[in-house]
């Protein structure tokens, strides 16, 4: 099972390979922007999910936002230390 920790590692590795074929690569390489909207467009489906899905459909939702912050965190040189210093 991933963790938040253990995602971001991926993630980073992916990013820093430019491991081709990759989604993290692709959409590092469309932009700030382009993410920006990929995070907005799950945070709806996640409310949506929660008002009429139920829990496993709000999870998997959950999830992909998750995964999507995190490529902004990677876009922008955020890191788990800079998010966890402000929780």
């Amino acid at each position: 099972m991933k963790t938040f920790e253990s995602l971001f590692e991926e993630l980073s590795a992916k990013a820093a390979a430019g491991t081709e074929g990759s989604k993290t690569v692709d959409e590092l390489a469309k932009g700030t922007h382009f993410i920006g909207k990929k995070i907005i467009e799950e945070a709806g489906e996640t409310w949506i999910a929660a008002e009429y899905e139920g829990a496993d459909r709000t999870a998997e939702e959950m999830s992909q936002l998750l995964y999507h912050v995190q490529v902004m965190m990677i876009d922008r040189g955020i890191t788990l230390e800079d998010i966890y210093k402000n929780l």
